[in-house]
């Protein structure tokens, strides 16, 4: 089947000499893997369209057995102005990619994550002041995964990562008091809140917060090895 849809790189990994296999999200189909032979020919230009996170457009022949599929045509959906020139935008979608990459289960469909992703992505790229950005997506992203914290008793001092909601007590599955607070701060911020809101040693502590929350609430996922560089990279 022969399909027309917009979808955002993943990762892309080198096979053999000349030839990549790409792994995308896509809007029609959700996480499909791609063969491109003869990717690294001096006439094609390909390896351009298959940087991490790119935006594409893409026709493709969807066999839908399992087995790589294969691109009859990619074009750059939405050209990157920064986010592969400056270090920092470019450190984050390295590291999202990674949680991405164990977040989005094979096949799974997720329009509405989709078009989430493409409108983030286009905002990191369009905007200076991101140091909560990673912070806030990596939140955000758990609406479309089904498991946001449920913030109805939010004016309660614990919150409890496994149940996923906030707790009078502190149980062994809580996390503390001063860390429930930063907690709630960050769910209250969107992207164009002020990226002032937080300390760096703050954003580690949270960082730490949502990624072992990831861990508890996705099976398989793991943290990413990018991690240590993006916590240099917000020092």
């Amino acid at each position: 089947m022969v399909v027309k849809t917009k979808a955002i790189v993943i990762s892309s990994l080198r096979y053999q000499e000349k030839s990549l296999i790409v792994r995308c999200f896509t809007h029609s189909s959700g996480l499909k893997s791609y063969f491109v032979p003869s990717a690294f020919t001096a006439k094609k230009k390909s390896i351009a369209y298959f940087q991490t996170l790119t935006l594409i457009e893409i026709e493709a022949n969807h066999k839908n057995k399992g087995s790589l599929e294969h691109f009859k045509e990619v074009k750059i959906a939405v050209p990157y102005q920064t986010l592969n020139t400056d270090i920092v935008k470019s450190t984050i979608v390295i590291f999202l990619s990674e949680v991405l990459h164990h977040a989005i289960k094979e096949e799974e469909k997720n329009e509405s994550l989709f078009t989430f992703l493409e409108t983030a992505l286009i905002w990191l790229d369009t905007h200076d002041e991101i140091a909560n950005f990673h912070l806030i997506l990596l939140l955000e992203i758990t609406k479309f995964l089904g498991f946001y914290p449920d913030d109805s008793d939010i004016e309660l001092p614990f919150f409890d990562i496994v149940e996923g909601h906030f707790a009078f007590h502190q149980s062994i599955n809580c996390i503390s008091a001063q860390d429930t607070f930063l907690f709630k701060k960050l769910l209250e911020l969107k992207f164009d809140s002020s990226q002032k809101f937080f300390t760096a040693s703050e954003r580690q502590i949270l960082l730490k917060t949502i990624l072992d929350y990831y861990v508890i609430h996705l099976v398989g996922f793991k943290k990413p090895k990018s991690l240590e560089v993006l916590r240099e990279v917000f020092e």
